[in-house]
Order: structure tokens, then C-alpha cells, then sequence
């Protein structure tokens, strides 16, 4: 089911600046008991993306409410929300953009996550390298092309995800999560100041660790420095925590962070 504006229909305008240039941004939330898993922190999201991208004028109560009635559909589910500059403007100008289109999405939660607890997840090393970019690091906008080659490539692989490196060699994040291991008592995770998602459970991930004492270390690293992690963990707002068992030859069988983290719905 979809909503634009507010109204149930499936059909965006072709002069739409998301068609027209992914001009826009987006977030991705759990659905459980008819409510939207950390509401509040993907709502912050949106609003930092459209700050960062100088969208102006988006109607943040009608959001809010499109967002609740939506979710109050489903037991259990996936809702996307969308957040376009809308229509307007000439070629890459937006002037004239006053009016942001909102777009609610629903769809099924994908039961694999629920297996891959059990299973741990195997990550293969993508060919391809995500750009820097400072300006949109960290923010989820709509141009996801680097995304659908990974995502291309993977399929073609037995594997589960794909781990991304830059173009300077440092690890990022995979093709739909971010990444965190574990070396003895230490925990690190990629730096995304030059590129990637910072994930609303990554940030959880990390304000929990922290309150529980261990300092999460933000990091440009090889992937060689994974060959001496002792486990390794994957993220995102749907899994929301998986355990990862190999990447290429590497093999982490332990869950003691994982373990720590696990799903309350587990």
C-alpha cells in the first residue's frame, strides 16, 4: 500500500524532482504491533536529511500522521518513508519547489533476518567502491545507485550481504547495514564522514555500548584490519542486529557481542 500526500495511490508525477534527480531522502522502519519501531529517531532523520539538503517546507505533522495511521495497518511489516522536494524548478534549480512530496510505503518484513540469527550472515567483498563524499555522508538520499550495483553484483554470489570498502581502500558498511566488530573488549565501527548511512541502530548500537561502559571506536581502516576481529556484526533498522559467521576466508564464531545486543523479539 502507498500513500502520496496522504492519499492512497501508487502513481508519483513523471516531473517529480525524486524521478527527475533522486532529489530527496528517505528512511526505512521496522513495523511491530502496529507501531514504527524508534518513530521518533527516523522522523529526526528525515528532518536532518532534508536539512542537509535544503528542503524546505515539508509538512512534518501530516508526516507524522500518515506515518502512524499506516503502521497501525500491519502486525508486523516494513514502512518506507519518503521525502521528495516535489515538483518545480528548471532543469537542476528548485526554484519554485514549494510543496515536498511525502510518500508512505508499506511492505512484508523479510522473514530471512529471522533465520539469519541462527545461521549468522556471510558477507562477500563488493567489487565496487563507494565515492566520498562529505557533503551527503551519513544522510539516506535517494540516489542509491552505488547501492543497486553492489546489490547487482551480490546476487550473483552465494552470499547474504556485501562488504563495501571506498575508493581509498577503508571500510564503510555493507550494501544495507553498517558494520561493527570486536577485537578482546574493544569495539569499532567505520567512520561515515566521508560516506555511507549512519543507521538509526548503529547509533543505537553505539549510545548502548557506551552506556554500558565500552567506548565504540570510530575508524578508516583497512579490511585486512577484519582479519583479526574476534566477531563481527552487522545493522539496520529491520534486523536489527545479525551476527556475521564469515566474510571471504575469515570465520568469527563468536556471539559474545551479539549475544549483548540481541533482539528483544528474538
Amino acid at each position: 500500500m502507498v500513500w502520496i500526500n496522504g492519499e492512497p495511490q501508487d502513481r508519483v508525477l513523471a516531473a517529480d524532482r525524486a524521478v527527475q534527480f533522486g532529489d530527496g531522502c528517505f528512511t526505512t522502519a521496522r513495523i511491530l504491533q502496529g507501531n514504527v519501531v524508534a518513530l521518533e529517531a527516523h522522523l529526526a532523520r528525515l528532518q536532518a536529511g532534508c536539512e542537509r539538503l535544503k528542503i524546505h517546507g515539508v509538512d512534518w505533522v501530516a508526516l507524522r500522521e500518515e506515518i502512524l495511521l499506516a503502521a497501525a495497518s500491519r502486525t508486523t511489516g516494513v514502512l518506507k518513508a519518503i521525502i521528495s522536494r516535489g515538483v518545480g524548478g528548471r532543469g537542476y534549480s528548485a526554484s519554485g519547489c514549494e510543496h515536498p512530496t511525502r510518500l508512505v510505503y508499506l511492505s512484508d518484513y523479510p522473514a530471512h533476518y529471522l533465520t539469519l540469527r541462527k545461521t549468522g550472515v556471510r558477507l562477500a567483498l563488493s567489487s565496487i567502491r563507494l565515492s566520498k563524499n562529505p557533503l551527503l555522508a551519513g544522510i539516506k538520499h535517494l540516489n542509491r545507485l552505488e547501492q543497486v550495483l553492489i546489490r547487482t553484483e551480490l546476487d550473483q554470489t552465494g552470499a547474504d550481504e556485501a562488504l563495501v570498502l571506498d575508493t581509498d581502500g577503508s571500510l564503510v558498511e555493507c550494501c544495507a547495514a553498517n558494520l561493527f566488530w570486536r577485537k578482546g573488549k574493544q569495539v569499532f565501527t567505520p567512520s561515515l564522514s566521508q560516506s555511507g548511512v549512519d543507521g538509526i541502530q548503529r547509533q543505537r548500537v553505539i549510545q548502548l555500548l557506551r552506556g554500558l561502559g565500552t567506548e565504540v571506536q570510530e575508524v578508516s581502516l583497512p579490511l585486512e584490519t577484519l582479519a583479526s576481529a574476534e566477531e563481527v556484526l552487522i545493522t539496520n533498522a529491520l534486523m536489527p542486529v545479525l551476527p556475521v559467521c564469515q566474510i571471504e576466508e575469515w570465520h568469527y564464531p563468536s556471539r559474545q557481542l551479539f549475544d549483548l545486543l540481541r533482539p528483544e523479539d528474538d
